[in-house]
């Protein structure tokens, strides 16, 4: 019993931010009902839908055909939330625009993610999450100075910018539904997002406490005391004392003494102190310092691998790490006192459900058969 349970989410096809939302909303404790085409259940998913497919059920729909269009309404009269992520107005064109889903499920919150957003003058291109966040401002902040922008993974746009603005989104929608009795559409934009997880970057910079260019500023690798440093054995450790005592705890584990060094809040002088920590950092291995740094506020600490972080026991005694589709990965987070999410499930096969839903509509085993000759369902 999560603390979504009694919400039903259904989940049109699509890769990156949308399924990764219908996750965290199922495990969360929502009953979410993925929709896969014939295609897919024909000759299997696109290894990208695969992902983040977890503790879904899924059913297998033609929209292009009345009939499955008819099953598909079935299935929003006893929903609370649709999430799509086509481009603009595909939803429109397949007949289930908003104005369609507003006149006959007007309780229907409707989540749409795309990278530009429903308008705008990029609305119709194509896109991916480095393009967004390219757009955003975010990348091109990101890396070293005189070398070009590092993406970083995928996270800003699809899952942090595009996922989680989503499922904050849909959870306001319902908070609002609980007073109107009416749902509303999201438009969730990953551009938009980017843009909004870069709101304290851009306050900064009209404040003109930051400035252009790349390993220029406090928090983008510039800084001596927020950086990663190579050790003995060629791994890294990540340093991050930004505050006054928290530095001085690095320094003493470091062997160093403050009046020995230039002042930090001086950035002319964060070259020299860059190289005097790199210096004693190569001193010793990965693990020597993590145990010196162990216990302390010195905010140090290992770079890990994927590998070494699910091995970690930051997160084997934490149980950050859980089974599911037979290999090790991330569990549900943030966690819940009373009404704890979980993993509902390995990733359904496609259309794996697609009986059992249709009989929870209400549909006899002959009728099923029908839409199944017909081609509607799979």
């Amino acid at each position: 019993m999560g603390t979504l349970s009694g919400i039903r989410v259904i989940e049109l096809g699509g890769i990156g931010p949308v399924p990764f939302c219908g996750m965290l909303l199922a495990e969360m404790g929502a009953e979410v009902v993925r929709v896969d085409r014939p295609s897919e259940v024909a000759h299997g998913l696109n290894p990208l839908r695969l992902m983040v497919g977890r503790s879904k059920r899924a059913i297998g729909l033609n929209l292009k055909s009345a009939d499955g269009m008819a099953v598909l309404h079935r299935l929003l009269e006893s929903a609370d939330v649709l999430l799509e992520g086509f481009r603009p107005g595909v939803l429109e064109r397949i007949g289930v625009g908003p104005d369609v889903l507003e006149s006959r499920h007007p309780s229907l919150v409707v989540g749409r993610m795309t990278g530009w957003g429903q308008t705008g003058p990029y609305s119709e291109m194509a896109g991916h999450d480095i393009n967004y966040i390219a757009m955003s401002g975010a990348l091109g902040s990101i890396g070293r100075t005189g070398e070009r922008p590092v993406p970083p993974l995928n996270l800003v746009g699809d899952y942090g910018g595009g996922a989680l603005y989503l499922a904050v989104g849909v959870l306001a929608a319902l908070v609002e539904r609980q007073g109107s009795g009416r749902g509303q559409v999201i438009d969730g934009a990953m551009i938009d997002g980017a843009a909004s997880l870069m709101t304290p970057i851009y306050q900064m910079f009209g404040m003109g406490h930051w400035v252009e260019g790349r390993e220029s500023n406090l928090l983008d690798g510039a800084a001596p005391f927020y950086d990663t440093y190579e050790t003995a054995d060629g791994k890294a450790v990540a340093v991050g004392p930004l505050e006054e005592p928290f530095y001085v705890t690095m320094l003493e584990g470091l062997g160093l003494d403050q009046q020995d060094l230039p002042d930090r809040n001086d950035v002319s002088t964060w070259p020299e102190l860059k190289e005097r920590f790199g210096d004693v950092f190569r001193t010793r291995t990965r693990a020597e310092w993590e145990r010196i740094f162990f216990g302390t506020d010195a905010c140090v600490t290992p770079v890990l691998t994927i590998a070494e972080a699910q091995a970690h026991r930051v997160n084997t005694e934490r149980e950050v790490f859980v089974a599911a589709d037979g290999i090790a990965q991330p569990g549900p987070a943030p966690r819940f006192s009373r009404t704890p999410s979980s993993v509902k499930g390995d990733t359904p096969g496609p259309g794996q459900h697609t009986d059992a839903v249709l009989d929870e509509l209400g549909y006899s085993p002959a009728e099923v058969q029908r839409l199944r000759d017909g081609g509607a369902v799979a």
